[in-house]
């Protein structure tokens, strides 16, 4: 595994700013509101052949033994101590233009207790003059102190430099095995509508308080990457969780920084090999998830929808006089077999995806989830052979004749796969226009009886058949 740095400090002293220097593109937020940055991101960075795992943290905001009743507050500085935790090195982000402040000196103590290697990053110094300032905080004990400026890259090299040397030398540990280092994680966004429970699913996948749940809507802003392993049957599985910010109707984003969370979401679900749809079994179907949904479908991303919340969902129905009615007047089934059907039927264009119904909060059912989930990723990665697609679709078309028009009917000459992860199939055919949306339909339902791919999209790109004398006009 390669080493981690930490990137802590107080709020708004620029952390993600570095962050995003660092990395090379923008992955965490960067505003000029404090307290931006809730959940610890992280992005693998590679400095002239060294490798490294950098994390961004939310600013440590509270002086040791100080009270507040901010729920987000409070987790935003447990996840800081659990990222000084894991970190092989730490960089404190401090502010020449802001000078020291009691809050510097209460972080800095906390690293030295922690006992991990610190290099001082004093940023925002933008001038010569500013950067002169840096020496004043030599006052907090630590030798590496380097003036920066995150936004225009000055003294950045230095800082990285100093922080790499700390690392550990690769061999000073136990290294994993070739294969396990060989292996791609698959990357799994979790995504939904506000509060239908994302990052408690992912806690609970994981076991730990990996990011930050409480029950205010809108808790999660950015999209946070958490490495997760699974052994079943002796084998490890890789996985990379993303947990992402609810996704709000565009009307309903208030903010700037909010627009950048919904951002990150949709960013996420274009980057992840797997898309985990989160409902919440009380509300049922509400418009708001059928946009998530046309994300999904938009991007081609293979989907298992999770059905949250279901232990409460079956208190409610266990004690109401008639189970079978919503409070909106929508009949919502009781069964797993039932209820999967419905959600099916209001998210039509997902209905390749599995349903699971699942608790979080119990944890009931995610075992399940996973099998799901790696059924899934086996389904991406087949590869049909050219000769058993073209009998397949040969069937299909005998079965029922492609449609027609002023005399011309669809003829297919041929076929082959192109693509795994969605599933793609080129086909030549006499006439592009004749291959009508609902016989795409017809022959992707073919393909499907015929390989499976459940909780994957197909796509068919038809062209037509190159004519035998294009080939030679340019020899």
């Amino acid at each position: 595994m390669p080493g981690v740095i930490a990137i802590v400090g107080r709020p708004n002293v620029g952390k993600s700013a570095l962050f995003n220097r660092l990395a090379g593109r923008r992955i965490a937020i960067v505003h000029d509101e404090p307290g931006v940055t809730r959940d610890r991101v992280s992005a693998e960075v590679e400095w002239r052949g060294h490798t490294f795992t950098l994390v961004d943290t939310g600013g440590l905001g509270l002086l040791r033994g100080e009270k507040t009743h901010d729920v987000i507050l409070e987790a935003t500085v447990r996840q800081v101590e659990l990222a000084i935790e894991s970190a092989d090195v730490v960089i404190l982000v401090v502010d020449v233009q802001d000078g020291m402040v009691p809050l510097d000196r209460d972080v800095a103590q906390r690293l030295r207790e922690s006992g991990k290697p610190v290099v001082v990053a004093a940023n925002k110094a933008d001038s010569k003059e500013l950067a002169l300032r840096s020496v004043e905080f030599a006052e907090l004990g630590f030798e590496k102190i380097f003036p920066v400026s995150a936004i225009h890259g000055r003294g950045v090299g230095e800082l990285v430099e100093a922080a790499v040397a700390l690392l550990p030398r690769p061999g000073s540990g136990q290294g994993e095995s070739p294969a396990a280092e060989a292996q791609t994680p698959l990357k799994i966004a979790v995504v939904g509508r506000p509060n239908v429970g994302k990052s408690s699913l992912i806690n609970a996948l994981i076991g730990s308080e990996r990011v930050i749940v409480t029950p205010i809507p809108g808790t999660t802003r950015d999209a946070v990457d958490v490495p997760f392993e699974v052994e079943t049957d002796g084998v490890r599985q890789q996985y990379v969780l993303i947990d992402t910010a609810g996704i709000r109707r565009r009307r309903s984003i208030s903010s700037s920084i909010e627009f950048f969370s919904i951002t990150r979401a949709e960013n996420a679900i274009a980057r992840c090999d797997i898309a985990v749809l989160v409902l919440d079994a009380e509300a049922g179907v509400v418009q708001q998830d059928k946009k998530v949904a046309g994300l999904i479908a938009e991007h081609n991303k293979a989907c298992v929808i999770a059905v949250n919340k279901w232990d409460i969902y079956e208190a409610q129905i266990a004690g109401a006089a008639n189970p079978q009615r919503a409070r909106t007047g929508d009949k919502k089934p009781v069964t797993f077999t039932d209820f999967a059907k419905w959600v099916q039927e209001r998210i039509f264009f997902l209905d390749y995806a599995p349903v699971i119904f699942i608790s979080a909060l119990t944890r009931f059912n995610l075992d399940r989830l996973l099998e799901a989930i790696r059924f899934v990723a086996g389904q991406l990665q087949q590869k049909i052979p050219t000769g058993i697609l073209n009998r397949t679709l040969h069937d299909a078309v005998e079965l029922r004749q492609p449609p027609s028009k002023r005399g011309h009917r669809l003829k297919f000459f041929y076929a082959t796969q192109i693509k795994q992860a969605p599933p793609t199939f080129l086909m030549f055919v006499n006439r592009v226009e004749l291959l009508t949306e609902p016989y795409k339909k017809y022959l992707v339902h073919q393909l499907r009886r015929a390989f499976g791919y459940e909780g994957c999209p197909i796509v068919l790109v038809p062209r037509p058949r190159p004519r035998a004398s294009e080939g030679s006009k340019h020899d």
